[in-house]
């Protein structure tokens, strides 16, 4: 069944704009909050957070250190500080519980730059492309660590174009919003959801970290799923969503357990029929084919 170029279009017909865009509205709020906290002290002269993604204090107690940025400082031979590793601690932990790459769907400034390639490419219909193989993220992560061993220094740090970003916005550095542009391009014209999906180390290291992750996304009532493929056609990692939507056929659970998915709630915006929710990574249960009792309201109010 061909891929929808417009997927979310019948959940917005049926229950609203809400309904088929709330969870999108809140990554993108989110995102905005995270760049906003470091940009209210230089713009400002509030200074909330301190420092950046890759290392922060935020309102002069809470340290939060990005757990890949202390792994590539041990290996490069600097022992951190005390701070720093209970920094990293605090946002291990934090995403064991959330999921690992939340971070990319909730966090990362790159995110809304490789969604608007691939809403274009949706637009555009513009054929997939390169397909690269998805653990070569992993294959780039291992380079980075052994190239940091070796060179004493943290070479992706070099090279991050999250932290490029960061310093664009901030301070209006031409190289951060170059490298987000070849990132655009490159998703747009070359490989479909290519840099977030297939390259990027920072999404395979959280992705490792979320495997064990509790808060887990479920086809809770995949019974009611009408093979739309809207799910699919939207989803940056949509080989999650097969063995938990597909699974009375092959006796697997309804949760998506996979590491690679980035908790974007997307799935549940677009499915007009509801068969997904947010959960526990252990909750089995299936819903069956009766809708909760609030999307049953909403599709009584017709959004």
């Amino acid at each position: 069944m061909k891929m929808s170029l417009t997927p979310g279009k019948r959940a917005f017909e049926l229950h609203g704009f809400w309904f088929a865009n709330r969870y999108l509205i809140a990554r993108r709020l989110t995102q905005v909050f995270f760049i906003a906290l470091f940009l209210t002290g230089p713009w400002f002269g509030i200074w909330i957070a301190e420092g950046n993604l890759a290392s922060s204090w935020t309102l002069d107690f809470l340290p939060l250190t990005d757990p890949l940025i202390l792994i590539q400082g041990l290996l490069a031979g600097n022992w951190p500080e005390l701070v720093a590793i209970v920094g990293a601690l605090i946002v291990t932990i934090a995403y064991l519980l959330v999921g690992g790459r939340a971070y990319c769907a909730w966090v990362c400034p790159i995110n809304p730059i490789t969604d608007l390639a691939a809403l274009l490419r949706r637009k555009l219909d513009i054929k997939k492309g390169w397909t690269p193989k998805r653990n070569l993220r992993l294959y780039v992560l291992a380079g980075i660590l052994i190239t940091t061993l070796i060179s004493g220094t943290l070479v992706w740090e070099l090279i991050n174009p999250i932290t490029s970003l960061h310093r664009a916005i901030l301070f209006g550095t031409f190289v951060g919003a170059m490298a987000s542009l070849a990132i655009f391009l490159f998703d747009l014209f070359t490989a479909q959801h290519g840099w977030c999906g297939h390259l990027c180390p920072v999404g395979a290291f959280y992705g490792l970290l979320g495997e064990g992750s509790i808060l887990r996304v479920s086809a809770v009532a995949r019974d009611r799923c009408d093979d739309c493929m809207d799910c699919f056609a939207i989803c940056p990692e949509p080989q999650v969503i097969a063995p938990a939507l597909r699974g009375e056929r092959t006796g697997t659970g309804p949760l998506i357990l996979s590491g690679d998915c980035i908790n974007c709630g997307r799935c549940l915006d677009v499915c007009s029929e509801n068969v997904f929710r947010f959960t526990h990574r252990f909750d089995q249960r299936l819903q069956g084919a009766s809708l909760p009792e609030d999307a049953g309201q909403l599709c009584q109010k017709g959004g």
